[in-house]
């Protein structure tokens, strides 16, 4: 069925077919990257202390950041799978319940922040002072939770249609803004008051607002509201919104769970004083930044896989991924190279010091090892995403973080070995994402869901 329009909306399975898709998905992860650094350099003028504080707020923030991105990742799925069967009037039907849900969960998140999410942070976090801090930060930062969820839903329209070379411009107009007013806020520059530490919160709410309207801009000029009916008047539909919420509440819970785990590897090394948890805090900006091709193609195996089922093309799937996977590993590669090979060049843009750049370089070893096994074990675990048994994805990520918790307490807490063998636990994660996903797609299970 193609109703009113001639675009043909199915993909191909070429290494030309991939870059095309993952080139300006990884232009748009990495935008927002370097503005999340530059935020952590300017706060980097403020102390350790403050770099710190960014650490355990950044970590919070993000474990509902990433509900958002299961929720919305889910939506993208279905969204391809009805491109690859050439139905744009679905894709409008799945934009439209998932504007109304997108905003409900955001919702909640507000409102969790502020009443049992302070309360676990006083109890977690030793440090009085620095628990102050991230509480005010955070009861700031959280409102630019329904402009974030309403972007990424937008987001998730242009890559589940394949549309991805129009990511570029929300992201640039969002970290344009943040930098702005990080340098504006932050210092009190222009006029301005200066804010702090608590600059850089409102600097990034006011920035995903911004990214939000430039990207809806952008819809609406590309006419794409008219070819996926974005406007068409439209019940709600409870087997619409089951559906969404079915396929999405595994990855939303296999997120949330990760970041949470992540957020209790901090909150072990916040027992460690504040040095260990800056060094930590820029290990997070290495992988979110070398992480950038690996998610990239994660996201499109997701995509592509979901559309070539909804072709009915179950037999090239594998092949595909292994193209992906072989191609994500081929990008990833060089960055991580040039990091061993000139790690003093990178730690001096925070200017902390010669005895931060020692703490920081026997770290930084072992994140290069465990980015070089997420560049691929990332590609297999959204294939299992794009397959839309998304409740193997929550079993898998179940099974990799019961070893992942218990490590970092053995190693972190019990033992008192210190951070360089406390992130050996990501290296210990992504073996245990990657078997079982390889497994699962080779088994060929997946081929009898229908959505």
């Amino acid at each position: 069925m193609n109703s009113g329009t001639t675009e043909d909306l199915r993909v191909g399975t070429g290494y030309r077919d991939i870059l095309k898709m993952a080139m300006p998905i990884t232009l748009a992860l990495l935008v927002p990257q370097i503005n999340f650094i530059t935020n952590n350099i300017f706060l980097s003028g403020l102390g350790e202390d403050a770099l710190a504080s960014a650490g355990l707020t950044g970590v919070f923030y993000l474990i509902f950041a990433v509900i958002g991105s299961g929720l919305n990742n889910g939506i993208q799925m279905l969204m391809a799978r009805r491109a690859g069967e050439n139905q744009p009037a679905q894709i409008g039907i799945l934009f439209y319940h998932g504007t109304r849900v997108t905003i409900a969960f955001s919702l909640a998140g507000i409102l969790l922040t502020y009443f049992p999410g302070g309360m676990i942070l006083r109890w977690a976090i030793h440090n009085d002072v620095t628990a102050d801090r991230v509480i005010e930060f955070l009861h700031i930062r959280i409102w630019g939770l329904p402009f974030l969820y309403l972007y990424g839903l937008r987001n998730s329209l242009l890559v589940g249609t394949g549309k991805t070379n129009l990511l570029f411009w929300g992201t640039m107009a969002e970290a344009l803004t943040n930098i702005l007013l990080d340098y504006t806020l932050i210092y009190g520059k222009f006029g301005f008051p200066e804010l702090g530490f608590n600059g850089a919160a409102y600097a990034s709410v006011i920035a995903e607002a911004t990214g939000l309207l430039v990207v809806f801009i952008v819809i609406r000029l590309q006419q794409l509201h008219k070819q996926f009916f974005l406007n068409s008047p439209e019940r709600l539909k409870m087997k619409v919104i089951r559906l969404m919420v079915t396929e999405s509440s595994p990855l939303m819970l296999q997120y949330a769970i990760s970041i949470v785990t992540w957020e209790y590897f901090y909150i072990l090394i916040e027992h460690y004083g504040e040095r260990a948890l800056a060094v930590s805090n820029m290990m997070r900006n290495i992988f979110g930044l070398v992480g950038i091709f690996s998610w990239a193609f994660a996201s499109t195996t997701n995509t592509m896989v979901s559309n070539l089922i909804g072709q009915k093309r179950h037999d090239d799937v594998l092949m595909l991924i292994g193209r992906i996977a072989r191609t994500s590993v081929f990008f990833c590669a060089p960055m991580l190279l040039l990091l061993n090979i000139f790690p003093e060049t990178i730690f001096s843009l925070y200017g902390l010091g010669n005895e931060f750049v020692a703490a920081a370089i026997p770290v930084l070893r072992v994140v290069t090892v465990a980015l070089g096994l997420m560049s691929f074990s990332a590609v297999w675990l959204n294939s299992v995403t794009g397959t839309g048994n998304t409740r193997v994805n929550l079993y898998i990520e179940i099974f990799a973080i019961v070893f992942y918790i218990l490590y970092v307490s053995i190693v972190l807490e019990m033992m008192d070995l210190g951070i360089v063998w406390g992130w050996g636990s990501e290296i210990l994660y992504w073996v245990c994402m990657f078997a079982p996903a390889w497994l699962y797609m080779q088994s060929g299970k997946w081929r009898a869901k229908s959505l």
